[in-house]
This record gives C-alpha cells, sequence and structure tokens, in this order.
C-alpha cells in the first residue's frame, strides 16, 4: 500500500468518526429537549390537575350552594318562602301538625299504620294537616336523603295537594322505605322510580326535572329550618291547636292505630 493511500484511508476513517460523534451528540441533544419538554408538560399537567382540583374543592355542592338559592316555593304552600303547608278543605275547623323526615324509621312505621286514615279522614273534612318537614337525619347518619327526599316532595306537591299526600305514604311505605343508615334517597333515579308508582306522577316529565335540578332544593332547607325552629324534638310529632297529640300516658306520638284514634279523638273534642 502507497503512503498516499494510506494517508487517504486515515483521513476517511477520521471524516467517518466526525461524523458519527456529530451524529450522536445531535440525537443525544434531541433526547434532552424531549426530556426537558416532556418534564414541562408534566409539570404543568400535574399544576392544571392541582389547579383543577382546588377549583373543584372550592366549588360549592349542590346543598351548600341550595343555602344561597333563591327559594322556588311549590304550588298550594303559603306564608314565609313558602313553608306552610296545610292540606284539606276549607270547612275543616281542626288542623293536625305532623312533623316528620322522611330516613325516619319511626315516621314510616306511623304511616304505615295510619296514613290511609288521615288521608280518609282530610277527605272526609274531618280535619286538615299541616305538614312540616325535617332533615335532621342527614347530619345523624350521614347523607343528604331526608333533605333530597323532601325537596322530591315539594315537587310533588307543586303537582298537587293529593300527589303530595300519595307520594309520602309511597316513600314510606314498607316496599320503599330504606334502612335509617341506607341513604337511599340521595338518589334522585330512585325517588323518580318511587313516583312511577303514583298516576299523578308517573312520567310526569315537569316533576321529574324538578328532582333532577334540584327545583326544591332551598325550599326544602327552609322548611328543615322551620322544623328546627319549632320546639318539637323527635319525629314523628303530632300537634292539634298548638298542643301535643301523645299515646296516652306518654309523651310519644300514638303510633298503633288504635293509639292514633284514641288520642286523635280526644284531640279533636279539645
Amino acid at each position: 500500500m502507497s503512503a498516499r493511500n494510506n494517508q487517504a484511508n486515515k483521513q476517511a476513517a477520521r471524516e467517518r468518526l466526525k461524523a458519527e460523534r456529530e451524529r450522536q451528540a445531535k440525537k443525544d441533544r434531541t433526547k434532552r429537549q424531549l426530556i426537558v419538554a416532556g418534564s414541562v408538560v408534566a409539570v404543568l399537567a400535574i399544576a392544571g390537575g392541582v389547579g383543577y382540583a382546588v377549583i373543584q374543592a372550592n366549588k360549592p355542592k349542590a346543598w351548600e350552594a341550595a343555602k344561597e338559592a333563591s327559594v322556588t316555593k311549590p304550588a298550594h304552600t303559603t306564608g314565609t318562602d313558602g313553608t306552610t303547608v296545610v292540606i284539606g278543605k276549607a270547612g275543616a275547623k281542626k288542623t293536625l301538625e305532623l312533623y316528620e323526615d322522611p330516613r325516619c324509621p319511626s315516621c314510616a312505621g306511623f304511616e304505615q299504620a295510619n296514613g290511609e286514615q288521615i288521608k280518609k279522614d282530610v277527605d272526609a273534612g274531618k280535619y286538615k294537616i299541616q305538614y312540616v318537614g325535617a332533615t335532621f337525619i342527614d347530619n345523624m347518619a350521614g347523607g343528604e336523603g331526608s333533605k333530597n327526599a323532601t325537596s322530591a316532595l315539594g315537587a310533588a306537591l307543586n303537582v298537587s295537594p293529593e300527589a303530595f299526600l300519595t307520594y309520602k305514604g309511597a316513600l314510606y311505605s314498607q316496599a320503599n322505605h330504606p334502612e335509617e343508615t341506607v341513604d337511599k334517597f340521595a338518589d334522585d333515579n330512585y325517588l323518580i322510580k318511587v313516583a312511577d308508582q303514583i298516576p299523578a306522577l308517573k312520567g310526569n316529565k315537569k316533576f321529574q326535572d324538578a328532582v333532577k335540578a334540584g327545583t326544591y332544593d332551598a325550599w326544602a332547607l327552609k322548611m328543615s329550618a322551620k322544623f328546627d325552629s319549632s320546639g318539637v324534638k323527635a319525629t314523628p310529632s303530632l300537634k292539634m291547636d298548638g298542643k301535643a297529640v301523645v299515646k296516652e300516658g306518654t309523651d310519644s306520638a300514638p303510633v298503633a292505630p288504635g293509639d292514633f284514634k284514641t288520642a286523635l279523638d280526644k284531640a279533636l273534642k279539645g
């Protein structure tokens, strides 16, 4: 091999090595740029995620928002914020005040035992009923079913007093009323499912939309506040002419049909 060829080969090898080094350096620069870019994206994503989480955490929940919302009064109500709910014939001289919490198991027992009789008495003009809804079980047992069911009762009342009474009875029925610790009434779909058992509410889009939209959520909170300020300590509680209607010899509401009839007859004569 000539010296010239040997020199040329060495020069070519150096050129190839230089080119390889440049390609490797370019590859390394590209890799570093991708890593930096990926890190920036990750940081931004984390920051964005944290920001979204903060926004969501600070966003008022439905019932917190309802505290500040304007009250939509159901039809067939009177009084401040529509919290006076009196159902019955205008000529009825007596009014039975009925204090109930939708999740209350004792209320369910009372309604199952006496609800139909109360409805018959009201239809006959024997007395009116004034309903006051409580939601304290949501605080005691956790959840929002008492508030949500009260709101749905407002939607039923907006349809008619009869729909309200029938729906209330359906919610308290043995077939539909959950255990006190089970927050089933927090589910709008379940409340609508129960309502479909009632002709006036079955497939009633206006009622269903009101339940899903929480149209009467603020009203339910006002109704609950009315109960809280009433001085009544338990549900169910009954009053007539401002006096408690109780089982004879006790301070408790009369749940058994015989006890209810005895206590009510006495109250109606008083």
